[in-house]
């Protein structure tokens, strides 16, 4: 068995870290973990056949060569290794969870802060017990700051998280109603989302709170914590205001102390305004100059079917088809209905998954809400084919979507396409 000093000698000797046999690097260092379906371990010879300097596993069966470092649980090691590498660093690292908004938020801070300094961050979604010590892997002698995604499905993720990266900084930029299947109801959600601040007062770090949200201001009261919003709070804190649209997209006002600039983003909707002042509060906070932190906010363009603006030529799309939950739905849909547009608006909405014993109840809340903002609207997914009875449109999967649509083509419209990651609405752009 290998230990942490030798498993980390081989690491600085490689040119990373690989988990995947598609994706192998070159002189690499393979983790062979274990899913419900696979087991690396015995993948791990070809990856050394590959190209890789060394594979990690835990099947002594499989070693055959000093290449192989055994270890206990691979995945255990890969964690251990990421929260051993982040030690040797001592830069700011900002954590960053909540229902709704923190892979935005991660993108746009990132973009703040790179504007200043090299800066790490998660890249995509890589948010959970394997991308979080991938992600900290990356880090070397030239970034000046960490940002680090944590997404959760169960009470006891953040904290496992956050033990892993020990940030120095956090956020949770709200809390919500999503995966509550895995929670087991919405407090399960405020406990989970809570243990980021559990971590940060036990480490005298500092949080990052939206003080328009009387929950995380509850939460954080007696914390070291700055705050951002639409309202005053106790300083230090920064405001910031939405304006008047440029087009479809988000245009708002941020003061702080003698620092005021009007900013033009390329994001869809107003629900994204605390992500951006939530970036400039860090950027700010960190001793960022006003210019570089608007202009990055004004640059930044969402990609991944977040919060998009798309016009594909028969109609105009708001493209936010990479997640949802009844909390994010709800804005979602408020802002479609507030958008001032001349073409008629008409909503395609995907099923939301992992709400247990409350998917039908808030399926029918959504269904409700749209019919009260006197919303057009095509229903996607079973979770949706459950309440035909109340005359709604619905199909049963994205497929069957597409073909109506493709039989039936729609022109003209100002369409918002919002689901699940699960329901895969993004396969509906070439019928709509």
């Amino acid at each position: 068995m290998v230990n942490i000093d030798e498993l980390y000698l081989a690491f600085r000797s490689s040119t990373g870290v690989c988990t995947d046999t598609r994706t192998l690097l070159e002189g690499g260092m393979f983790f062979a973990l274990k899913g419900p379906n696979f087991d690396a371990n015995s993948f791990s010879e070809k990856a050394l056949d590959s190209g890789c300097s060394c594979a990690v596993v835990d099947d002594a069966s499989v070693v055959k060569s000093e290449r192989f470092l055994l270890v206990p649980d691979v995945l255990k090691a890969l964690q251990e290794l990421g929260q051993h590498h982040r030690r040797q660093f001592n830069v700011p690292v900002i954590a960053i969870t909540g229902t709704n908004g923190k892979t935005t938020t991660k993108e746009l801070t990132h973009a703040v802060l790179s504007a200043h300094a090299p800066t790490l961050a998660t890249i995509g979604n890589l948010n959970n017990h394997i991308g979080v010590p991938l992600t900290l892997l990356r880090m070397t002698r030239d970034h000046r700051f960490a940002i680090i995604e944590m997404g959760a499905n169960h009470i006891g993720d953040i904290a496992e998280l956050t033990a892993i990266a020990e940030p120095t900084h956090g956020m949770v930029t709200n809390i919500g109603k999503a995966h509550l299947e895995g929670f087991g109801g919405f407090e399960g959600v405020v406990r989970a989302k809570s243990e980021m601040y559990d971590h940060l007062t036990s480490e005298q770090g500092t949080v990052f709170v939206n003080s328009d949200d009387e929950l995380l201001m509850r939460k954080t009261e007696g914390m070291d914590r700055v705050t951002y919003g639409t309202i005053s709070s106790p300083p230090p804190f920064l405001l910031g205001n939405e304006e008047g649209s440029a087009g479809p997209y988000l245009s708002c006002r941020i003061v702080h102390d003698d620092q005021n600039g009007l900013i033009a983003t390329r994001l869809i909707g107003s629900y994204n305004l605390p992500n951006v002042l939530a970036a400039a509060c860090i950027g700010f906070y960190f001793g960022i100059q006003g210019k570089l932190v608007f202009d990055a906010l004004a640059a930044y363009e969402p990609t991944n079917n977040r919060s998009q603006f798309k016009d594909t030529g028969r109609n105009q799309l708001v493209l936010d088809a990479y997640n949802a939950n009844p909390s994010s739905m709800k804005v979602a849909l408020e802002n479609f209905a507030a958008m001032r547009s001349d073409r008629s608006k008409l909503a395609i909405l995907g099923g939301m998954k992992e709400l247990g014993a409350a998917s039908r109840s808030e399926h029918s809340g959504i269904v409700e809400l749209a019919s009260k903002l006197g919303l057009k609207c095509i229903f996607v997914g079973p979770e949706f084919m459950e309440l035909e009875n109340m005359g709604i449109t619905v199909h049963l999967d994205a497929n069957a979507a597409l073909d109506a649509f493709m039989q039936k083509p729609l022109t003209g419209q100002l369409i918002l396409v919002k689901g699940s990651r699960g329901t895969k609405l993004e396969s509906l752009l070439p019928g709509l």
